[in-house]
């Protein structure tokens, strides 16, 4: 699905194709107002994995993401909730200045072996705006009414 709704012709993105395959397809949003671009797994034929397991699964696609922003990884819904399969590290960061293959930190949390076939679309690319502020040190932070109450101090 081609891209052109004038609310997403801010910035270029730029996409490299790694995998062999010249027709391999682009990644793609699976609607108009879909904030992601569906990445697929370019395995060989099929992988399984097995409950718990880690996999590093590449995608056939490098991608130049411009400066001030960062390509974040992040599951798909429908994958995680049919299949148990996420990203591991979500979101996984793309960096403006990486160059590489977009690879998926893929785990199965499901109970049963999950296969993955050449094609499937495992985790989706959304592009955000990143701030570079400046960091200063200080003695003192600003009091807020939260204060320094960590993990659960807000109640359940």
């Amino acid at each position: 699905m081609m891209d052109t709704h004038p609310a997403h012709e801010k910035i270029v993105l730029e996409f490299k194709r790694v995998d062999k395959d010249p027709s391999w397809p682009l990644p793609s949003r699976g609607s108009e107002w879909a904030s992601g671009f569906d990445l697929p797994a370019a395995v060989e034929g099929e992988l399984t994995m097995a409950p718990g397991e880690i996999r590093l699964v590449p995608t056939g696609w490098a991608v130049a993401v411009p400066h001030g922003y960062e390509g974040q990884v992040r599951p798909r819904s429908g994958t995680a909730l049919k299949k148990g399969l996420t990203v591991i590290n979500t979101p996984g960061t793309i960096d403006s200045d990486y160059r590489g293959e977009i690879s998926l930190a893929l785990v199965n949390l499901g109970r049963e072996p999950q296969r993955i076939s050449r094609g499937d679309r495992l985790a989706q690319l959304v592009i955000m705006k990143v701030e570079r502020p400046r960091v200063v040190v200080v003695e003192t932070l600003a009091e807020t009414s939260r204060g320094a109450g960590g993990f659960g101090s807000t109640g359940e």
